[in-house]
């Protein structure tokens, strides 16, 4: 995966400018990439997720970029916070050039960008609620490239509504591996009450393939360069994706996978945002 990022309109990258790049947005970009080998079965599907509420009716969108990783199985973790007096409502992430084919985000995630959380380097834990700000991470698993860029994107709602009455809350969920070379991982994890009315309604999700206890601790690659996310989407309980046009999706899906080499000390993790606009 390359990137899983907001779009004007479907075919239109923010990578220019930081800050609020743009304003009710209507598309979603899924980006596939493959590294030193392909097939014709690959395909690369995005997942849009689409919010009706009766407070927040119109959305920003805050980018954030910073050059790298360029070294072998490093780290480039970047920052997009919302504006102050909004809530964030989702996020993506981007790694550019599609060139250089052992770089690619490893983790996108919510975060706060306070002492807490190291400013954005510890993930948003489990039933943590209004994160204000969304992570990206970019790993170059074979290094090289001298003009690799990671971006962070977060969705967050317009400027001039009153929030003070809604709430995001953090589900999150961390499983063991993949750990055996050329193998995958699923971790899901869903609003309370299965059917999303616990927690409030499914809004979006994060994803990564991590060093474990991205919560607790900065954040630390995986076992081995080759590691990489599969996917990132809104599912059922058992990990499936949803079809599309569902309105009662209440889960989010996490897929890692590893390389040709084995990974040990692996961990795949995910996130859903749960909202209730309080209206």
């Amino acid at each position: 995966m390359n990137g899983s990022e907001p779009s004007s309109d479907g075919g239109t990258e923010y990578t220019g400018s930081t800050g609020v790049v743009g304003t009710d947005v209507t598309h979603w970009l899924g980006i596939g990439g493959t590294g030193g080998a392909t097939d014709a079965a690959y395909f690369t599907t995005p997942y849009a997720t689409c919010l009706t509420s009766n407070l927040v009716n119109h959305t920003q969108v805050v980018m954030n970029k910073a050059s790298g990783p360029s070294a072998a199985s490093t780290v480039n973790l970047v920052v997009a916070t919302c504006p102050a007096n909004t809530i964030l409502l989702g996020g993506g992430a981007r790694t550019t050039p599609a060139s250089i084919g052992s770089l690619k985000p490893i983790a996108s995630f919510p975060t706060f960008n306070d002492a807490a959380h190291d400013y954005g380097q510890k993930a948003a834990a489990d039933g943590a609620t209004n994160p204000n700000s969304w992570a990206a991470v970019g790993w170059n698993g074979g290094g090289g490239g001298t003009g690799n860029v990671t971006y962070a994107y977060a969705i967050c709602s317009g400027s001039g509504i009153n929030v003070s009455g809604a709430t995001v809350k953090v589900r999150y969920s961390e499983v063991s591996g993949p750990t055996s070379a050329t193998t995958g991982q699923t971790a899901t994890v869903g609003c309370g009450g299965g059917d999303g009315d616990g927690d409030g309604k499914l809004i979006s999700g994060g994803a990564a393939i991590s060093g474990g206890s991205v919560t607790t601790t900065d954040f630390t690659g995986p076992g081995s360069g080759g590691d990489h996310l599969n996917g990132s989407f809104p599912s059922i309980s058992g990990g499936s994706p949803v079809s599309d046009g569902t309105t009662t999706a209440a889960y989010w899906t996490a897929f890692s996978h590893t390389g040709g080499a084995s990974s040990p000390n692996t961990y795949t993790d995910v996130w859903a945002l749960c909202a209730d606009d309080g209206v």
